[in-house]
């Protein structure tokens, strides 16, 4: 490789520096264990800003050039508070915040920090969070009365703002499992899912989408990113689906709502998880508990949607002969999902998700070294830039965090979080649904600017303890606010799944993101389910599980067939509508729902099987 000396081959050479230097230290430190906390998130921080402001311009017209002066004064104006807290230490932690004052240099660097902290999060993510944290930042100052000093001193002297849990589970979860990400592709685990998803289901009716539904959720479980997801998958299983007869908004909804939901697809999921975790003091392990029915819910919905529209439209599979032999696939590639299983295995061993996580990432070269078909993927270069990536791909969660932490800081510092919820309770009126629509409504308003983790942290702290008041159990409140802030990558009008997606189907935007809310249409109706029945979450006696998701199983089907027109054979509009009904019936768990949704049903079963049977006996001509 040949070294380029020019000043934007040496910033390259200073990014993946900066980028195996930051992967490197989060792995030594889960190895050896954490420093105090502002010395872990502070460093972890640090590598972000550094990242953020050599890789990311002022201005889109700016973007892929190389940092300009104003750049690298930005760079060490971020540097430097952090920096400051490094050096002095022992002052941080033994002066008494809120009671001893600031210095002049605490209170200009607090400053700076918070400048800084918004100017990098609005290079990387765009204005939304920014300007979230502005109105927060301005609601503190003048409608709270709060004192500056005592902003500046939540948020940058304490780890109860910037530093605060957000930014601890970027740092100690989300970084390696984005790395162990990265490095699963440099060792070509994404061809091994989409060869895997053609192998199973691509000989099936609409098997390419299919595909894109299995290979999404696969692909899903090591990357948080809807959008990375999309742009992984798309540009393989778009085109064909396009080519088996699917129309390109279609395409693109199925890509765009697969792909959304591999954050909720256990075993490993987006970020945001991992705060939840944290937020309930439970291990992440017990998380992935609550989210496995309804993940398969979601994915059983969004498999039906392409399997009913296939039928409907009396569309076929691939031809066997243009793929992959799974005996083929699983024994040139099977091996890489080995990583996987090793994390699983680590985690349910009781050890912490992140020693789990690294000991998959370090098992992902040598595993790739066991058959010729990968072995070319073990190269120095692949490692050093499986690292890089991973710390790029860090970069836009550890800077929403540090953001959505200044916004954490004046909601409890205010109070707010207390008025909010007083304020939801009493215009909900006491009522639940109300108050879990307002809550769905807020999820998918805030999700459509930022990303899902600070999306999921404001509702968190807005939002949650109102619904928690109305009765609702805490696992459930988190993670129906957790949901809505996922969907919102496929809901209109700001829908950045969507967005790619329908660029890569080229094809129109509301008609492709009203086919993904369609497609994904169980993603917005389990989460009211499991509020009122936290069996969904496997909260509750085992007869009682198991029952409602075989019953949510076969309701979501039929929602399903409902929403797309096809069951046994084309169904009319009444049948169509007691589909849907149906399958609400059956998705609500209790007896005399069930009862009605069987026997709804059995209607149209009847119905259909007799309109089949008459069509098959008509004699020809």
């Amino acid at each position: 490789m040949k070294l380029d000396l020019s000043y934007g081959g040496i910033v390259r050479l200073t990014v993946t520096a900066v980028g195996v230097a930051m992967a490197l230290w989060h792995m030594w430190i889960i190895a050896t264990g954490p420093p105090e906390a502002i010395i872990f998130r502070g460093t972890h921080l640090l590598f972000a800003l550094v990242l953020t402001f050599l890789i990311y311009r002022r201005t889109a017209s700016q973007a892929g050039q190389p940092p300009t002066v104003l750049d690298l004064v930005a760079l060490a104006l971020a540097a430097a508070p952090i920096l400051y807290l490094f050096f002095n230490y022992e002052y941080l932690v033994n002066r008494i915040f809120y009671i001893d004052d600031l210095t002049t240099a605490d209170m200009v660097l607090g400053v700076v920090m918070i400048a800084m902290i918004i100017e990098g999060t609005r290079r990387v993510i765009g204005w939304a969070l920014p300007i979230t944290a502005l109105v927060f930042l301005a609601y503190g100052l003048f409608a709270a009365r709060l004192e500056p000093m005592r902003i500046l001193d939540q948020l940058f002297m304490t780890t109860e703002g910037i530093f605060g849990i957000p930014l601890s589970v970027s740092a100690a979860y989300v970084m390696i499992f984005v790395l162990f990400g990265s490095v699963m592709e440099r060792t070509g685990t994404g061809q091994l899912f989409m060869d895997f998803a053609m192998a199973l289901t691509g000989h099936t009716a609409g098997g390419p989408g299919k595909v894109s539904v299995v290979s999404s959720s696969l692909f899903g479980t090591i990357s948080g990113s809807a959008v990375a997801n999309v742009m992984v998958d798309g540009p393989i299983s778009i085109p064909l689906m396009k080519r088996s007869g699917f129309p390109p908004h279609f395409a693109a909804g199925v890509e765009a709502t697969a792909s959304t939901g591999g954050q909720i697809m256990p075993p490993i999921m987006g970020a945001a998880a991992f705060v939840m975790a944290e937020f309930l003091a439970v291990s992440y392990g017990q998380v992935v508990v609550w989210a496995l029915i309804p993940a398969i819910l979601y994915y059983v919905a969004c498999f039906g949607a392409v399997h009913f529209e296939a039928k409907r439209r009396g569309l076929i599979g691939l031809p066997r002969s243009e793929l992959p032999r799974m005996r083929v696939v699983m024994r040139e590639r099977g091996h890489l999902f080995i990583p996987v299983v090793l994390i699983l295995a680590v985690m349910y061993s009781g050890y912490s998700a992140p020693l789990a996580a690294l000991i998959g990432t370090l098992s992902c070269f040598p595993v790739a070294l066991m058959r010729s078909s990968t072995r070319g993927y073990v190269t120095i270069e692949n490692m050093i830039e499986a690292m890089a990536d991973g710390a790029k791909n860090a970069v836009a969660v550890a800077l929403a965090c540090a953001c959505a932490g200044i916004i954490i800081g004046i909601v409890t510092l205010s109070g707010l979080g207390i008025v909010f919820t007083q304020f939801v309770v009493g215009l909900a009126k006491e009522t639940l649904l109300a108050a879990l629509l307002l809550t769905m409504v807020a999820g998918i308003v805030l999700g459509m600017g930022m990303p899902t983790t600070p999306a999921y942290i404001i509702m968190t702290a807005l939002l949650v303890p109102a619904i928690i008041k109305l009765g609702v159990v805490e696992p459930a409140a988190h993670m129906f606010a957790f949901y809505f802030a996922v969907l919102s990558a496929i809901t209109p009008p700001v829908a950045l799944a969507v967005y790619a997606a329908a660029g890569l189907a080229k094809s129109e935007l509301w008609a492709s993101g009203w086919a993904a809310v369609k497609i994904g249409a169980a993603g917005f109706i389990v989460p009211f389910m499991f509020v009122y029945e936290p069996a969904l979450l496997m909260i509750g006696e085992w007869p009682k599980i198991i029952w409602s998701f075989g019953t949510a199983c076969i309701g979501i089907l039929l929602f399903a067939a409902g929403l797309h027109g096809f069951l046994i054979t084309a169904a009319s509009f009444w049948q169509r509508a007691l589909l849907i009904v149906a399958g609400l019936s059956l998705v609500d768990p209790g007896l005399y729902t069930d009862l009605l949704g069987a026997a709804l049903a059995g209607i149209v079963i009847a119905a259909q099987v007799f309109e089949r049977r008459a069509a098959t006996a008509k004699p020809a001509g």
